[in-house]
């Protein structure tokens, strides 16, 4: 089990999740994420939890790492030459001859979809009425099929990222064992803001957190841990990429531009004009894989008032604005405000939202003619029918700057929150619509 300075970082959204549907045998829990997103660590956690508050014995809980190898051998599962484990009887039959026949039993199998046909032992697994199945895949490529085939709809999917800037902010007072004392005012406004800079260059990947900002580990870390694991494990091997050249060329162009609006064809043109030349289908296959790794997530359009999906172009955005500036190598001054939209984008993910980008065209009169007119706005974040909008900008200072910002959304004619993220220190109300510092936002109750 991960920890910092002997001490584990109580990750309680999830934590939370997972016991609100603990002994439910019928439903498969998945948790999903990219690599090293510390969904492991979220197994401990939540074992630790079933031990100390529902009385769990240890002996109840069966822990699988599919990834470790000693232990698959020990079970008698084999590599194949696809890079799969295979003979899945032999792991189903090793579950159901370690379990507590007369208790209920808690079996945790991480990095699932590195076992070939796993959806038959889940499947099976789940109809015992004492077994309580959790599951951890690191590739949503596995899920497309087999989830909604085989389950039928009878599992339960956690989504997981990297620590959220609240999440690192915990972190960093738990190991400066400030957590129980630590007040709202004795973390001034610069703290936050260093601890903002250092969270966009360190990244929220657990692991960094105890690099302490030496940037050489972190961006080893990163780099081959991290990256180099998920682009080999979950991209190259599961589509038989054969040029990887290009892959990485295309990575790195979807990295860079984070928040700008995409299309297959643009990417293809914009690859081009640095000498690389690749197909669309090519670009369309590795965004595919991108996607499943949960390297990159994707924002559609929405046309407001029509409420409907639009096709064309959407956004994309990183799992990481850390692994970021640690594959382009660039300073993050330059793309500061996609970051922070990034980061809010993420932010809106974790609490539960449907998150898109949001177009409203309108007719106006200039020059004695209508003209249409399309504005956007950064997102569109729907939970339970419910609606907010959210503008995000680095600093809305100067008054132009605030009018910009403001417009779109003041010709949102509907009575949903509308709301304007910023860095600017406290908080105001512009004709209904709640301008935040967007710390403050993404902190939300950390100090309460």
């Amino acid at each position: 089990m991960e920890s910092y300075n002997k001490q584990i970082i109580p990750r309680l959204d999830y934590t939370q999740k997972l016991e609100a549907w603990a002994n439910s045998p019928d439903l498969v829990k998945i948790i999903t994420g990219v690599r090293r997103c510390g969904k492991s660590t979220l197994f401990k956690l939540f074992q630790e939890r079933l031990i100390k508050n529902r009385g769990v014995l240890p002996d109840q809980i069966i822990d699988i790492n599919l990834e470790i190898l000693p232990q698959t051998e020990s079970i008698g599962l084999k590599y194949n030459k696809k890079n799969f484990l295979t003979n899945y009887s032999v792991l189903h039959d090793y579950i159901l001859e370690t379990i507590n026949k007369k208790k209920m039993n808690y079996v945790f199998i991480d990095e699932i979809q590195l076992l070939e046909n796993w959806h038959i032992v889940a499947n099976s697994l789940r109809l015992h009425e004492n077994i309580d199945l959790y599951l951890t895949g690191s590739n949503a490529y596995m899920y497309s099929w087999d989830l909604a085939n085989s389950f039928g709809g009878r599992y339960i999917e956690i989504k997981i990222q990297p620590f959220s800037f609240k999440e690192y902010c915990s972190a960093y007072l738990q190991i400066n064992a400030q957590q129980d004392s630590v007040k709202k005012e004795k973390l001034s406004s610069s703290d936050l803001f260093e601890l903002y800079n250092n969270y966009i260059n360190d990244s929220g990947f657990p692991q960094t957190i105890k690099f302490k900002h030496n940037e050489r580990l972190v961006s080893d870390y990163l780099l081959n841990t991290v990256y180099l694991n998920t682009v080999q494990k979950d991209i190259v091997k599961r589509y038989n990429i054969k040029e990887t050249n290009k892959l990485d060329a295309v990575i790195k162009y979807m990295f860079d531009n984070i928040g700008n609006e995409t299309s297959i064809n643009n990417i293809v043109k914009g690859l081009k004009k640095s000498d690389n030349s690749i197909s669309a289908p090519s670009v369309d296959n590795y965004i595919k894989g991108l996607l499943d790794s949960y390297l990159i997530y994707k924002c559609d359009r929405y046309d407001i008032k029509g409420r409907r999906y639009l096709e064309s172009n959407s956004k994309y955005y990183v799992v990481d604005v850390g692994l970021r500036a640690t594959l382009l190598g660039k300073s993050t001054d330059k793309d500061a405000g996609h970051i922070l939209e990034n980061i809010v984008y993420l932010e809106l993910l974790r609490r539960g939202y449907n998150v898109r980008v949001g177009k409203l065209s309108q007719v106006v009169r200039e020059n004695n003619k209508d003209v249409r007119k399309t504005v956007e706005i950064d997102f569109v974040a729907e939970k339970m029918g419910d609606i907010e909008y959210y503008q995000v900008a680095l600093n809305t200072l100067d008054p132009d700057v605030l009018t910009r910002e403001l417009a779109p959304l003041e010709k949102i004619k509907d009575n949903y929150p509308k709301y304007l993220l910023t860095l600017d220190y406290g908080s105001s109300n512009n004709n209904g619509i709640k301008r935040l510092n967007v710390l403050d936002w993404l902190l939300e109750n950390l100090f309460q």
